[in-house]
């Protein structure tokens, strides 16, 4: 009986968790996915496609799809969308000029029906460049405050150094143990 309760433990408790990586090109994402996987960071160039890799927290399962965010490929995010239960958007802080772009992305995905259950993790990178918004401007700019049907969370990083990406993570843990 003990073995039949310790495999079906093992098969809840494992599952995997489907996330999407996106955000605009040179915001970052394929730096934080290879941060996750590997704590190091690794030259890349932009995305065309995705990138995947499964990533394991505490027990945890992540299957990370990280998008492209070229213009371009942007029309095609919607893809990807099917079973995801979590999206990591990825938001340049020192780019100002395209926040704008950021915030209507985000609510396009969040109107998507296939994303009505997903949770949001935003990542306000390049905290370690002069002149970058805080977390706080960027929430505020985004409007997160009028997000009510979606769990969110901001959290400042820096994708070279992995500094903040922990946090992330660490919430992204403790609402898959919700699902």
């Amino acid at each position: 009986m003990g073995l039949i309760f310790a495999k079906l433990w093992s098969f809840f408790c494992n599952q995997e968790h489907k996330v999407i990586i996106v955000g605009l090109d040179n915001a970052g994402k394929t730096t934080i996915l290879y941060q996750f996987l590997m704590n190091e960071v690794v030259h890349t160039s932009p995305t065309i496609g995705s990138n995947v890799e499964e990533i394991v927290v505490k027990k945890t399962h992540f299957l990370m799809w990280d998008i492209g965010g070229q213009e371009s490929l942007r029309a095609s995010w919607n893809t990807y969308y099917s079973n995801t239960e979590f999206i990591i958007l990825v938001v340049d802080s020192t780019d100002r000029e395209r926040l704008a772009i950021s915030k209507e992305e985000l609510y396009r995905m969040l109107a998507h029906e296939d994303l009505r259950k997903a949770a949001v993790l935003i990542f306000a990178n390049k905290q370690d460049m002069k002149g970058c918004m805080s977390a706080a401007e960027i929430s505020k700019y985004l409007t997160l405050s009028s997000i009510k049907d979606h769990p969110w969370h901001i959290q400042s990083c820096c994708a070279l150094t992995g500094e903040g990406l922990c946090q992330g993570l660490e919430w992204m843990t403790s609402r898959a143990g919700l699902r």
